[in-house]
């Protein structure tokens, strides 16, 4: 089971909708995902969505279908997308995949909040 939650996350410069999925990103629960990114990307007084990855085990093609489709969707509503902390297992899918040259990944949400500063 995947809870989600959307905590909104001030920064120097902006507000960020920070989204922590746990368990896996699969099948199973990328709908409910997908619905909550949305309702981040959607929402106004976000101008980043992140999703932090530190509970998240496993990923498989649902799952990064559904982070491709998150990232569409930020971009299509001029929005940062991003992901920190990602796990070893789903670094390695990432790398595999080749889509952490595409996607912005940060180390942890620290790290998101220092570059937002650096910005300014």
């Amino acid at each position: 089971m995947q809870t989600l939650l959307i905590r909104p996350q001030k920064t120097y410069i902006e507000t960020a909708a920070v989204l922590q999925p746990e368990g896996s990103l699969s099948d199973n629960t990328v709908i409910g995902f997908l619905q909550q990114v949305n309702a981040a990307v959607m929402c106004e007084k976000h101008s980043s969505v992140v999703i932090d990855l530190n509970q998240v085990g496993s990923i498989d093609s649902a799952g990064l279908m559904a982070i491709v489709n998150a990232l569409k969707l930020a971009q299509t509503a001029n929005k940062r997308f991003c992901l920190c902390s990602v796990p070893r297992s789903v670094g390695i899918v990432l790398e595999l995949t080749r889509l952490d040259s595409v996607l912005e990944i940060f180390d942890s949400l620290s790290a998101f909040n220092l570059a937002a500063q650096v910005v300014a």
